[in-house]
Formats: structure tokens, sequence, C-alpha cells
């Protein structure tokens, strides 16, 4: 009788209950991929802060108006080279 009794309550606590074995499992992987998605955004701030630092300074501010929007000082000249590879034909949107 005991053992049955026991038997009951084990099955009981394992899948049925509030606090369930099943139900830990899941806050448990939970837990564990919002710790990792938290540790993936500390990463990213560090990331930007090192960039917001770099165009804080009027080197850095030039550097990214040059390169990234291919801007350019008055009375100078900028040459863009384009490879065969990087240049995308008409085919490619057909």
């Amino acid at each position: 009788m005991y053992v049955l009794i026991f038997i009951v309550f084990g099955v009981w606590m394992l899948f049925f209950d509030a606090n369930s074995y099943l139900i830990h499992h899941e806050l448990n992987s939970e837990m564990n991929d919002l710790e990792d998605e938290r540790d993936y955004y500390k990463k990213e701030i560090l990331k930007d802060k090192k960039a917001i630092k770099a165009i804080s300074t009027e080197e850095g501010l030039e550097r990214l108006a040059r390169e990234k929007y291919y801007m350019k000082r008055e009375n100078e000249e900028i040459y863009i080279i384009e490879y065969e590879d990087s240049i995308t034909s008409q085919k490619d949107y057909e």
C-alpha cells in the first residue's frame, strides 16, 4: 500500500504538479537562453562603445565619412575601384 502511494506521489510530483520536473526543465532552458542573449548583447554594447570612441575624434569621423559615405574634401578627387567579381550584372536581376 505504501509503495503504491509513493509511486502515485512521485508521478504526481514529476508530471502534474505546478512545480513539476518538466516545468523546472523548461524554465531552466529558458533561463539559459536568456543568459546567452544577455552575453551577446553585452558583447554588442562593447563593440558599439569602441565604434563610438573611434568616431568621437576628428580623424575617426573623417575616416568614417570617407570610407562609408564617400565624402571628400573640397578640390579633391575620389576614385572608386570596383573589381570584376564585385560588379553585379543585369543577368543577376533577371
